[in-house]
């Protein structure tokens, strides 16, 4: 089990502080709440107030005069009414403040989760990154929904209570304050032990969304490879830490929370029955002041409890904003523009100069990396499974920061060039396509504003995608499921390249862009690709060396190295690493029994 993280209450007063921030654009509303709040506040301390007048000027005197206790009683009655009308826009005002917020708060999470870096990625499991957006964010929202207006609201009504329990008897509402230095050393206890609990509480519920997304994710592996009961025992394990976290919340909020207070309340009950029942030895009591007094009292724990069934809220609020804050604080961005910026990539001329690259800054997946694509030349690349030709486009696509070398677009440094310009002229498309949810067209114009339906036909058909998109039941208006799964592999790839060609890029990366298509619709697709590569720089990774034989230049690849260029005749006469490749690709068994001997 993971040390669980202890928030001091340093840190917690920072978090809060933070999150107080988010309030500053809506100044206006909030001291209209406050305002209302005011109001019920001086409604709640006036109707006791006045029974303790009825009570002790005309109930026990038996002194009944029709006017005054008409204007009492209608005081009294009108004071509940007016109460009720100004809480509902008051609680309406507060909850609509409080929905903005965290619909502020999402955005911005979710902005940050836009722009963060591929390395934060690589190290976060998805599921803790969706933990954080959605129910992390939900917590928040309870806070200001329910927590901070009811610890408003109470604070406001505390105040009050007082106020008129020192009008009435200073002497014994000054009895009664010892009740609030208990109340802050309870609420400090939980404060300090709550944070540690809910914090593990959040961390196993980030876990759980992690294990379920990954098997969701890979369904089809898990039953293929009869993994069932493995990840079910794992999740089962997960679960089980997840409910011990959640018993010793409740364990302590059993503690801390209604019972304790009650036991305040009562001993607070205690102080003034005794006071009263001490006083009536000497003097006689007013009924109205003791009613009026227990009845303070009544409503002074009212919010306390409120409060404090609240407070374990507050607690796991305070928490989660910490995991968002912690987030929104990431500093493994996507990597931006550094020094001057570069003009616009017109000749679109690739070079890499001496690039040394590693993930997690101690093994090297790439070594001294140095080559050329002039414009509207063919490179490929091309070598065994971590060899670094992944890496290679990485770097290419700004997908990574790198420290050592360069790489020039047109003599300026790719770091020169704004994201959006190396995005425009830059075009990818990947060996596994992702599709998003809503039509075919949406996938292939991924809704550019100024890309015109026809354009998006011109692109299907130039890719040859336009005869099985026609074929569909809606055509290009048919919908797309997640990640469309209803597409076969070849289908997806051929929506993936129209996509591409749709912007018009000066420079194209291909990964393995030919992988998933069968082998008559490859033909037409190498068609495709020789005429979109005119005018145009493409780096491809490939791995059947078929798909790039007409390469001006072909890189090969060993252990994150450049072994081998030239073209395709220039590295089958040099015998080497290429050459073993073309073997056995070809199925050359004597060729390959020769290499393999050498």
């Amino acid at each position: 089990m993971e040390k669980t993280k202890t928030m001091s209450a340093k840190e917690q007063r920072h978090v809060l502080k933070r999150l107080v921030k988010y309030t500053i654009p809506h100044k206006k509303s909030i001291l209209a709440a406050f305002f209302l709040l005011a109001l019920t506040t001086l409604g709640d301390v006036l109707g006791p107030y006045l029974i303790k007048i009825f009570i002790d000027d005309h109930l026990t005197p038996r002194n009944f005069p029709y006017q005054p206790l008409v204007w009492l009683g209608a005081g009294y009655i009108g004071i509940q009414i007016a109460n009720v009308v100004i809480s509902y826009f008051q609680l309406m005002k507060f909850q609509e403040i409080a929905l903005k917020i965290i619909q502020q708060m999402r955005v911005d999470v979710f902005s940050k989760v836009q722009n963060l870096g591929m390395r934060y990625f690589d190290r976060t499991p998805a599921g803790g990154i969706v933990s954080r957006v959605t129910n992390d964010t939900e917590a928040i929202k309870d806070m200001f929904v329910s927590v901070l207006v009811s610890f408003i609201q109470g604070s406001f009504l505390m105040i009050g209570i007082f106020s008129a329990m020192f009008i009435l008897n200073v002497k014994l509402a000054l009895f009664c304050l010892f009740i609030l230095p208990v109340l802050f050393m309870i609420i400090r206890t939980y404060r300090k032990y709550s944070s540690i609990f809910y914090h593990d509480l959040r961390e196993r519920l980030s876990q759980l969304n992690a294990k379920l997304s990954e098997s969701l994710q890979g369904m089809a592996i898990v039953q293929v490879f009869r993994q069932e009961k493995r990840l079910r025992k794992e999740f089962d394990d997960i679960n089980e830490e997840h409910y011990k976290a959640g018993m010793r919340n409740i364990k302590m909020d059993g503690l801390l929370l209604r019972p304790a207070i009650d036991l305040v309340y009562i001993s607070a009950l205690i102080l003034v029955l005794s006071y009263f029942g001490i006083s009536s030895f000497n003097n006689p009591i007013e009924i109205g002041v003791l009613y009026a007094f227990i009845n303070y009292l009544d409503r002074f724990f009212e919010p306390v409890n409120n409060v404090m069934s609240r407070l374990s809220m507050f607690q796991q609020a305070i928490v989660a904003s910490s995991r968002v804050f912690t987030l929104l604080d990431e500093t493994e961005e996507t990597p931006g523009q550094t020094g001057e910026v570069a003009g616009s990539i017109t000749d679109a001329e690739i070079e890499f100069k001496n690039i040394t690259f590693s993930y997690d800054g101690k093994k090297d997946v790439l070594k001294n990396i140095s080559f050329t694509a002039k414009p509207g030349e063919t490179v490929a690349l091309v070598g065994h499974t971590g060899s670094g030709k992944s890496s290679i486009i990485n770097l290419l696509m700004r997908f990574y920061e790198f420290n050592h070398g360069d790489i020039l677009i047109d003599g300026h440094s790719i770091k020169e060039y704004p994201m959006e310009e190396l995005r425009d002229k830059v075009g990818l498309v990947l060996q596994d396509p992702f599709l998003f949810y809503g039509t075919v067209e949406d996938n292939i114009k991924l809704h550019a504003a100024n890309m015109t339906d026809e354009e998006v036909r011109e692109a299907a058909e130039f890719v040859q995608a336009h005869t099985f998109i026609e074929k569909l039941p809606d055509g290009y208006e048919h919908k797309v499921v997640e990640r469309g799964s209803t597409f076969s592999s070849g289908q997806r790839q051929l929506i993936a390249f129209a996509r591409t060609i749709a912007t018009n890029p000066k420079i194209l990366v291909l990964d393995e862009a030919t992988a998933n298509i069968d082998t008559e619709t490859e033909d037409a697709i190498q068609q495709a690709l020789a005429k979109m590569r005119l005018g145009r720089t493409t780096i491809a990774i490939a791995h059947r060396l078929s798909t790039i034989q007409d390469a001006d230049c072909i890189l090969v690849l060993h252990q994150g190295e450049i072994v081998e260029r030239g073209n395709h005749q220039e590295l089958l006469s040099q015998k080497g690493l290429y050459h073993k490749m073309y073997l056995l690709q070809n199925g050359l068994v004597e060729g390959i029994e020769d290499a393999v001997s050498s």
